[in-house]
């Protein structure tokens, strides 16, 4: 299992939108072959910085299947105005595990 982190900066006073966007996109993520669950963090620090962090099978489930997907479209149709810049995008896999 891999987890994609995207860092995502939302333009300030639009954070609410933002969040709506996401809950409103979370289907085209959850009907993505290969998606196992996603999760969205507002940073404590950072009232405008989110994480949102979704679990593939592969890597290639996400920058291949879902980037070329029409519910990547959707997603980034929704929740794209509202990113203050692009957001930056890494992979991790579990190194250790309870």
């Amino acid at each position: 299992m891999i987890t994609e982190i995207a860092q995502i900066e939302v333009t300030p006073g639009q954070e609410q939108e933002f969040e709506a966007a996401v809950a409103q996109a979370l289907p085209y993520f959850l009907a993505a072959d290969g998606c196992d669950g996603v999760d969205l963090h507002r940073s404590v620090e950072y009232p405008s910085r989110y994480r949102l962090m979704v679990r593939w099978e592969t890597v290639e489930h996400h920058t291949v299947t879902f980037r070329g997907s029409a519910g990547f479209a959707k997603w980034r149709a929704l929740a794209g105005p509202y990113f203050a810049a692009p957001p930056q995008v890494e992979h991790v896999d579990s190194v250790l595990a309870p």
